[in-house]
């Protein structure tokens, strides 16, 4: 019999396959590198086994795919590993704009709605009381509204979701039980700031007490759990930039 989590594990790659069809990435009929054929050869390492991919995507089916052929679909096809293994996140992470927007320096000299920062002074400030005269606000189409913060990513521990450099727009969360399990936040606390999955962690009459913080980069970094204090704030984030 099945296992639940390899069923719900097939309806992710179903659904990511079905994503990349979307995008032209794969056709089913093609025969010139896009074909279910070239899926078989990068996911089972052989292109004569496209009938058990067809048979993955057959929901009748009993054949699923398991955690490592997904794995290598998710290498092949740039698919959030943390996603298609686990149901954290989403499929692609961001539908993100490039770094022409920093690197032209689209709206930084002429204000917006985006303050943009270093994470060491994000540690240690609290958003809103700023003045506008002495930091930098930039604007990008589509992300508006106030109590918006952005800052560059140090480090690899949500890659290859958000990756070393890429720059992050946050949005404050007013209420800690507005947040949603398994999306990324930013959570500043104690002057220490993480870019994490989060998951709330509850006591016995209901209170958040405690969060989960969880790397997309799971095999080197491995979850940890953090205080809810009176310092604890947390910004969901909302858009990447990267330098692509």
């Amino acid at each position: 019999m099945i296992k639940e989590d390899r069923i719900e594990l097939n309806k992710r790659f179903m659904h990511a396959f079905k994503l990349l069809e979307e995008r032209g990435a794969i056709v089913k009929n093609d025969r010139s590198g896009k074909g279910v054929g070239d899926v078989a050869e990068k996911v089972l390492g052989n292109k004569a086994y496209g009938h058990i991919v067809r048979a993955f995507l057959n929901p009748g089916s009993k054949r699923v795919i398991d955690y490592g052929q997904a794995q290598s679909f998710c290498r092949a096809y740039d698919i959030n590993e943390a996603w298609l293994l686990h149901g954290i996140g989403n499929p692609f992470g961001f539908e993100a704009p490039g770094d022409a927007f920093l690197n032209d320096k689209v709206g930084l000299t002429g204000g917006g709605n985006i303050l943009y920062t270093t994470i060491r002074a994000f540690a240690g400030s609290t958003l809103g009381d700023e003045s506008r005269e002495d930091n930098t606000y930039f604007s990008i189409p589509g992300v508006s509204g106030t109590g918006l913060v952005a800052f560059q990513i140090d480090g690899n521990s949500m890659d290859p979701v958000i990756r070393h450099g890429d720059i992050v727009v946050c949005k404050s969360v007013e209420n800690l039980n507005d947040i949603r399990d398994n999306e990324i936040y930013a959570v500043r606390s104690n002057g220490s700031v993480w870019v994490k999955y989060v998951q709330k962690i509850f006591n016995n009459r209901g209170r958040i007490t405690r969060l989960k913080l969880i790397s997309a980069n799971y095999f080197d970094n491995d979850p940890f759990e953090e205080e809810v204090n009176e310092t604890t704030r947390l910004y969901k984030v909302v858009r990447k930039i990267s330098n692509i």
